[in-house]
C-alpha cells in the first residue's frame, strides 16, 4: 500500500499505487513549491524533505515504486528542459538538430516520442508562454498592452534559466514586435483606462531572439527564433476574428500561386499599420518588423556555417507563426548568398487552420516544416473549416477550392489528450483544453500512442494552474495563481505608493525604410 503526500507536507489517506504513475520518488514523498523571485520555476527536480525521510516511509515508497512499475530517473541536481536531456540516450542535440527541426517531417520521432524532440518542443513552447507571462494585461496600468520587461532582462525576469546565463549559453532578444489595434479584436488588444498611456494603438505581440555563441554550439547551429503572442483569457477571439479566405497577393505578400488564400483576419492583423499615427510602434506592420529583423540577422550571421529559423506561437500566435514562416520563405529572406536555403520550422501549439489547400501545398513546396501540437479536446484547432477541411476526400476538396470556408491544416500533427493525465481534472471546459501550460504538461508525460502517462523532466505541475483551474484539487494548487505583486505598485523613498516608470522600448531602426524598399515593400506612409 502506497504512502502518499501532497504539497506543504500534508499527508492524505493511502491511495492505489497505480493512481499517479508519473510521480518522481521525491514527488511521491513531498512536493514543495519554491517561489524564486517572481515565479515558480518551470523546471525543477524536487528533492525529498528530511522531515519525512524516515526509514519506514522510504521503504513504503520504494515498494510503491516497484509495484507500480514506474520508470524513474533520479539525479542529484536539477536540469533544464531542452538542454541537458539531449545527452540521456547518448545523443547530442547538436548532432541531430536538423532531424528534430523537421528535416524528415519527424518520421519515427512522434510514436514513440523522441526525448530530444519532446524537450525541444517544451522549450519552444515555453518561449510562446513567455509572451503571455510578460504581457501587461492590466487595464489599470498605464503600460497596458506592453511588455513588462526590457529586452536585456526578458528571460531573467521570467526565471527562464535555461534561456539565461547557464552553462549552455543563452538566447538574446534582438527585437520586440508590435501590432496595431485598428481591427476589431477586443479580446486580443487590451486597453488601459487611463488617458496617459505609453501608446494609443500599439500592442506588444512577441519577440525575435537569437542564440548566442555558447548556446549555438550546444544547439548545433545559430538559431533565430520568433515567438508570437496569442490570446488565452477566453475564446471569443474565434468569432471576433474569423472571416473569409482572401488571396495573400491582395495584401502585397508575394505568392508563387495566385490562388493561395488565407483567413483575412489573420493577415489583417499581420499587415495592418497606422502610418498617420504619431506612435512610432504603429508606423510599421508586424510583417514589416519581422522581415526587417530576419533580414538583418541573416546578414549579421551570413558567414555562419549553420543557421536555422524557428517560429513558435500558441492559439492566434500559432496562426501568425505559420503565416510569417510562409512570408519569410516566399520573400526569399532565408536564401543565403550561396543559394542554399536556411531551414524554417514552425512549432505550433493549439493553432487554428490558416489557409486553403493551395496555401497548404505552397507551404510544403517552399520546404517549411510545421509540427502542430494539439489537445484533442480543444476546439480551436478544429476552426475555421468545420465542414470542408483536410479530412474530406481529395476529389471533394478539388471541387471546393474556391469555397470561402475551405480550410486545410499544414504540416504534421501531434495529438495529445488531457484525459490521460492523472493530474488534471476530467473537465470539458474549453478554456482549460486550450491552455498552453497544460499542453506542455501533456507533452512532458507523453511517450507514444497507447503508452502510460509518465512525467519525464520534473517540470512543475503547479504551472498548469498558473492561469487556469485545471489541476485536481488534491494537489492544493490555487487556480490562476500567477499575479504581479501589489498590482505592480511600488513604495517610493517618500513612503508613497506609485506605478514605477518602465524603460522606453527601442525606436524602430533608422534604416528600416531602406531595407523595406529593397524588399519591394512600400515604406511607412504609403
Amino acid at each position: 500500500m502506497a504512502l502518499t503526500f501532497i504539497p506543504n507536507h500534508v499527508p492524505v489517506p493511502p491511495r492505489s499505487e497505480n493512481a499517479f504513475p508519473g510521480l518522481f520518488p521525491s514527488q511521491m514523498e513531498t512536493r514543495r513549491l519554491e517561489t524564486r523571485r517572481r515565479t515558480v520555476p518551470r523546471v525543477k527536480l524536487l528533492k525529498a524533505e528530511h522531515s519525512i525521510s524516515s526509514n519506514n516511509a522510504a521503504i513504503k515508497l520504494k515498494e510503491a515504486q516497484q509495484e507500480a512499475n514506474t520508470t524513474i530517473t533520479t539525479t542529484t541536481q536539477s536540469f533544464s528542459t531542452g538542454w541537458d536531456r539531449s545527452q540521456q540516450e547518448g545523443r547530442q542535440l547538436a548532432d541531430c538538430w536538423s532531424e528534430i527541426h523537421g528535416r524528415d517531417n519527424w518520421s519515427g520521432l512522434l510514436d514513440p516520442m523522441d526525448p530530444i524532440l519532446r524537450s525541444e518542443l517544451i522549450r519552444y513552447g515555453e518561449m510562446a508562454q513567455a509572451c503571455y507571462d510578460a504581457f501587461d494585461f492590466d487595464p489599470f496600468s498605464k503600460y497596458c498592452r506592453s511588455c513588462k520587461y526590457s529586452r536585456d532582462q526578458f528571460f531573467d525576469r521570467l526565471d527562464m534559466e535555461y534561456l539565461g546565463d547557464i552553462d549552455h549559453g543563452s538566447y538574446n532578444v534582438s527585437r520586440y514586435l508590435f501590432a496595431t489595434s485598428n481591427i476589431n479584436l477586443p479580446n486580443f488588444f487590451k486597453k488601459s483606462i487611463w488617458p496617459n498611456v505609453w501608446s494609443k494603438n500599439g500592442n506588444w505581440i512577441g519577440f525575435v531572439a537569437v542564440s548566442n555563441d555558447k548556446a549555438s554550439k550546444h544547439l548545433g547551429r545559430r538559431d533565430i527564433t520568433i515567438a508570437w503572442r496569442g490570446t488565452v483569457t477566453n475564446l471569443e477571439w474565434i468569432t471576433d476574428l474569423m472571416d473569409v479566405l482572401k488571396p495573400v497577393s491582395s495584401y502585397r505578400i508575394p505568392s508563387g500561386d495566385p490562388s493561395v488564400s488565407v483567413e483575412s483576419g489573420f493577415v489583417n492583423l499581420y499587415t495592418d499599420k497606422d502610418h498617420e499615427s504619431s506612435c512610432k510602434y504603429c508606423r510599421f506592420s508586424a510583417r514589416e518588423q519581422i522581415l526587417f529583423e530576419v533580414g538583418r540577422l541573416m546578414d549579421m550571421y551570413k558567414d555562419e556555417e549553420l543557421i536555422s529559423i524557428t517560429i513558435t506561437g500558441h492559439s492566434l500566435g500559432s496562426a501568425l507563426a505559420i503565416l510569417s514562416a510562409y512570408d519569410i520563405a516566399e520573400t526569399g529572406l532565408h536564401i543565403r548568398q550561396n543559394g542554399q536555403p536556411v531551414p524554417i520550422c514552425v512549432f505550433s501549439f493549439s493553432g487554428p487552420r490558416v489557409g486553403n489547400v493551395r496555401f497548404k501545398e505552397r507551404v510544403e513546396a517552399l520546404g517549411i516544416k510545421v509540427l502542430r501540437v494539439v489537445n484533442k479536446h480543444d476546439i480551436v484547432p478544429k476552426t475555421p473549416g468545420f465542414i470542408v477541411n483536410e479530412h474530406v476526400p481529395r476529389e471533394l476538396s478539388k471541387m471546393t477550392d474556391g469555397f470561402l470556408w475551405s480550410y486545410f491544416h499544414v504540416g504534421e500533427e501531434l495529438v495529445l489528450d488531457h484525459k490521460n493525465s492523472p493530474f488534471l481534472k476530467d473537465t470539458n471546459d474549453p478554456v482549460c483544453a486550450h491552455n498552453l501550460e497544460a499542453l506542455l504538461h501533456l507533452l512532458d508525460g507523453y511517450h507514444g500512442k497507447g503508452g502510460s502517462f509518465r512525467l519525464t523532466s520534473g517540470r512543475d505541475i503547479a504551472l498548469v494552474n498558473k492561469a487556469s483551474d485545471f489541476l485536481k484539487d488534491y494537489y492544493e494548487i490555487p487556480p490562476c495563481w500567477r499575479q504581479d505583486e501589489n498590482k505592480g505598485m511600488v513604495r517610493g523613498k517618500d513612503g508613497r505608493w506609485m506605478q514605477p516608470e518602465r524603460p522606453r522600448f527601442d525606436d524602430q531602426p533608422e534604416d528600416i525604410h531602406h531595407h523595406l524598399t529593397q524588399l519591394s515593400l512600400p515604406p511607412a506612409g504609403h
